[in-house]
């Protein structure tokens, strides 16, 4: 097979992956459901609403406490990735091809649940919201670009920066968002999901363990384990950690409602 034939099954092979996983019951994450049950009880119900209508880190809460809670996330997904059924959760509309293994369709759909939590702990709009079936063109950039971080390619994370400062500087400013679709960024989105899609196909052809892309060599015998997911999601949150949507100080000057911030150490809700 030829390099450009090898991309144009890549990409093939991912795309049917996402759009397959998408579909997968519990893979959506309610952004105000999701914050509402990590602040509770550890801040007051102001600063609640405040990152709740704007981002946790405009509302004034500490890196360090945001590190906790995504912490907590990223060890719950870890615990519900390792005992996962090649068979169990996949909707019975889904038709996959019988050479994708139904388990990597599920590892994504977890990978997708980590990023929204993590996303919405630092500073991201809502993703998978409501329960349309179909997943408009700007948020599957998003997610692609997301996975592109996670998974190494190249650009991923210079695109997502920019994309960041975009909506820090929004938020600040009490502006909307402006759809990535719109910018620049768009035309990566598709080398993005080759590379991703181009590594599952060597997993699954050539039968061995690629060392390319982390999460491919945690696929052994139709098992996925905690080897691949924890480390990525760890990198990802660190990732978006260093990003302007989760620095408090992008939003101090704009900030025309002083709250102060106090924390409860009794736990927060999953």
């Amino acid at each position: 097979m030829d390099e450009t034939s090898m991309e144009e099954k890549g990409y093939s092979t991912f795309i049917q992956v996402l759009n397959s996983a998408l579909q997968i019951p519990g893979i959506r994450i309610d952004r105000e459901k999701y914050l509402k049950g990590a602040l509770k009880g550890k801040f007051s119900s102001d600063v609640v609403d405040l990152a709740i209508r704007t981002s946790p880190a405009n509302a004034g809460i500490p890196s360090d406490e945001l590190g906790k809670m995504a912490d907590a996330s990223i060890r719950y997904e870890s615990m519900k990735v390792t005992a996962l059924s090649t068979a169990a959760g996949l909707p019975g509309g889904i038709a996959m091809a019988a050479t994708i293994p139904a388990d990597i369709t599920q590892y994504f759909a977890h990978v997708l649940r980590i990023v929204q939590k993590l996303a919405y702990l630092y500073g991201w709009e809502s993703l998978l919201a409501g329960d349309e079936e179909e997943v408009d063109d700007d948020t599957k950039t998003r997610l692609i670009l997301f996975l592109g971080v996670m998974f190494g390619a190249q650009g991923a994370a210079d695109a997502i920066a920019k994309a960041a400062e975009q909506t820090a500087a929004a938020v600040a400013r009490q502006l909307p968002k402006q759809a990535l679709t719109k910018t620049f960024y768009y035309p990566l989105v598709k080398k993005v999901a080759t590379f991703l899609g181009v590594q599952m196909n060597k997993e699954i052809f050539g039968k061995g363990v690629s060392k390319a892309v982390p999460v491919i060599g945690g696929l052994i015998s139709g098992g996925i384990t905690l080897a691949a997911f924890a480390p990525m999601s760890l990198k990802f949150k660190d990732y978006l950690a260093s990003l302007p949507t989760a620095d408090p100080a992008m939003f101090v000057e704009k900030s025309s409602e002083v709250i102060e911030v106090e924390v409860v150490d009794i736990g927060y809700e999953e």
